[in-house]
């Protein structure tokens, strides 16, 4: 069976694959009638190729096991098709119950000290998350508005990026930033579930949301069940999220507060005054108040784009407004760069650094070389689109010094030794990649995805 997991907003022809064809009538339903509440969904859970869609999922991320210790190979070598069974018979029967999520802490990019609380749920609850996600994403997509971007089919944070490019271009250049407190830990399960049911009355699947929700998380060996919070880490997390942050999106008034963009609980208000910006906020406050939220006071603030002023950081990029020079006898162009902030620099450093360091001298310069240079691609391939040339030029610099480095201690001589090997010696820098030339800056009202010097475009 296909591994494709296709945008349920996405129109057209009835495709093949079965459980697309599923995600295409739910969503079209549900986008014909805004009031309807789904009863007959329960069926759709159990089904075995969305079941067997919702494995695939799950063996796709290559998650960590949950409190079970039960890995994914495991699982293939137990046999997939077996657990898929078992797991049908468990909810069909009403024996099913979701295990506490394993909690970790993981350490934040390039913020020394501070952690993010992960959950990783058992692999078994992961495959029925993913599965209740299948059949609900679809219905809520079909609700979502524009304003968000943040995990959901289709969309994605340069598509958020973008708005801001042509917000600004169009005089929006009072900003607000703001991030929401602890979001995932902090939605009231109550209330969560009432926007749940705003489309979803079926009682079945409601009484598996509520038991994933009251599984709680595994800390320490003791077990907790809060009362608040959608534990981060889980599959359907996200979509549960968003789905109670809708409430914010539409109730927004874009005429009266500005543009407001937001990345799951990212959010950045486009402005036309200073006086709207404050309104803005103090709505964005209002409303979140009314969820059982608030924004985060450390990443909150009003921020006014001007040349030579401040700018604000958002999805990892830095966004500041600049003027370009402009040719001979023309004038510049003032327009909103953006490129890596500086967590996004720091954790590239840190990385590389953490893949070059004198515990690894053991392996050989190729093995370094390939894993540097994987990281580098996927780094990359985010910040590729901004005006970044300036931030990828002092990564490979930085990237070549490592690797002269390692080679330097590997082989007992000077740093000169490292240097000599990696620039002369060698014809393509021991195989490491280059990032000149990479960049594709954005335009206004133009789409992101572009080819680096398309259409005889001078490089960056």
């Amino acid at each position: 069976m296909s591994a494709h997991v296709a945008s349920p907003a996405a129109l057209g022809s009835v495709p093949s694959d079965p459980v697309r064809a599923l995600q295409h009538a739910l969503y079209r339903a549900a986008k014909a009638d805004p009031g309807r509440r789904f009863h007959a969904l329960w069926d759709k859970v159990l089904r075995r190729d969305v079941l067997w869609r919702a494995w695939v999922m799950v063996r796709r991320n290559n998650g960590a096991p949950g409190i079970d210790k039960t890995t994914l190979a495991e699982v293939e070598e137990y046999g997939v098709a077996r657990l898929l069974d078992e797991l049908a018979v468990d909810l069909r029967d009403g024996r099913y119950r979701p295990l506490p999520a394993r909690r970790v802490f993981i350490p934040k990019p390039a913020q020394p000290g501070e952690y993010r609380p992960l959950s990783i749920p058992a692999v078994r609850d992961r495959i029925v998350q993913a599965a209740c996600k299948i059949v609900l994403e679809p219905i809520f997509e079909a609700d979502f508005l524009p304003c968000s971007f943040g995990f959901r089919p289709k969309r994605s944070a340069h598509d958020a990026l973008q708005v801001l490019i042509d917000e600004s271009w169009q005089g929006r250049r009072w900003v607000v930033e703001t991030d929401i407190a602890n979001c995932f830990e902090a939605i009231p399960k109550d209330e969560l579930m009432r926007a749940v049911e705003e489309r979803v009355c079926d009682r079945s699947v409601l009484k598996l949301l509520r038991a994933i929700l009251r599984s709680g998380v595994m800390q320490d060996g003791q077990v907790r069940r809060p009362v608040t919070g959608t534990p981060q880490g889980g599959v359907v997390s996200p979509l549960l999220a968003n789905v109670y942050l809708h409430r914010v999106d539409r109730a927004w008034d874009v005429r009266r507060h500005g543009v407001l963009v937001r990345y799951a609980d990212d959010a950045v208000v486009m402005c036309k005054s200073r006086q709207q910006a404050e309104a803005a906020l103090e709505r964005l406050r209002v409303l979140l108040a009314e969820l059982g939220l608030e924004p985060k006071a450390a990443k909150t603030r009003i921020v006014h784009l001007q040349v030579g002023g401040d700018g604000f950081d958002f999805l990892g990029f830095h966004h500041r407004l600049v003027r370009s020079q402009g040719r001979v006898g023309a004038k510049g162009v003032t327009f909103l760069a953006r490129w890596p902030a500086k967590k996004a620099m720091q954790h590239a450093r840190d990385r590389i650094r953490e893949l070059t360091e004198r515990r690894r001298l053991l392996l050989s310069v190729e093995w370094v070389v390939d894993d540097v240079n994987r990281f580098l691609r996927g780094w990359a391939a985010y910040f590729r689109y901004g005006n970044s040339a300036d931030q990828f030029d002092k990564i490979s610099r930085y990237a070549r010094m490592r690797l002269a480095l390692f080679v330097a201690k590997r082989h007992r001589r000077s740093r000169e030794f490292g240097w000599y090997v990696v620039a002369f010696a060698s014809p393509n820098q021991l195989g490491l990649i280059d990032l000149t030339g990479t960049v594709a800056a954005p335009r206004p009202f133009r789409a992101w995805r572009v080819t680096p010097n398309a259409g005889g475009e001078r490089r960056r």
